[in-house]
């Protein structure tokens, strides 16, 4: 049987699903509506259960959801019940913010080296990992068997260190760098540029503004 493909909205929205059933959970809640989990969210009660159709629905009737089970069987759809190893390349301000991050290991994400190409930053500890040199990386690859490459380096370099990661045989990489990754089909990347999310804000902030103004 051909598999279902899942729309990028869809699969966009799921992080945020886990997100709040996580909080639901911690917090003793047992069951939800789909209507309930709306009014939290944000998001219609349609949009929720065409959302979750997808994948086999997991609500029944009168009932609505078991927050528990679907807070599991959304890990499991995103990959989060399993282990992936990490690492991180560029040992900068942002870098080694990331690294501090203690939700990634909550989730499963274990960064296991800390990669710069600064001789000064060498033997620096970060979250009990050292700062090594660039020319370590592919030993720790093979060591740990590293699923993702986090990229926090200017985008001068970011193209080329890209390159060598997928030599080294990286699947997945979450690029910080503000430029676009040539790498082949078969490698994923996520790009995360904080400043398209800024100007994202800006306009919406901007658009909110205009309105108010008119409506004086």
């Amino acid at each position: 049987m051909e598999e279902k493909e899942i729309s990028g909205a869809v699969i966009a929205r799921l992080p945020r699903y886990f997100r709040y059933l996580g909080e639901l959970k911690d917090g003793g809640t047992e069951r939800i509506s789909s209507k309930e989990l709306s009014e939290r969210m944000k998001v219609t009660a349609s949009q929720i259960r065409q959302d979750l159709n997808n994948f086999g629905g997991f609500g029944q009737q009168g009932y609505g959801y078991n927050v528990k089970f679907l807070y599991e069987e959304i890990g499991k759809i995103l990959g989060i019940d399993q282990k992936h190893n990490l690492i991180l390349i560029g040992a900068g301000n942002l870098g080694q913010a990331l690294a501090n991050y203690v939700n990634f290991e909550k989730r499963g994400f274990i960064i296991k080296g800390i990669f710069d190409a600064n001789e000064k930053l060498y033997g620096k500890i970060v979250r009990d990992i050292p700062i090594r040199p660039m020319n370590e990386i592919k030993a720790c690859m093979e060591e740990y068997d590293i699923d993702i490459a986090v990229l926090t380096i200017p985008k001068t370099e970011a193209v080329k260190v890209a390159e060598v990661l997928v030599s080294y045989g990286i699947k997945a990489i979450w690029n910080f760098a503000h430029v676009d990754l040539n790498v082949p089909e078969d490698v994923m990347v996520e790009n995360v540029h904080l400043s398209e999310s800024l100007m994202k804000l800006s306009y919406n902030l901007n658009r909110y503004q205009e309105e108010h103004r008119e409506n004086r």
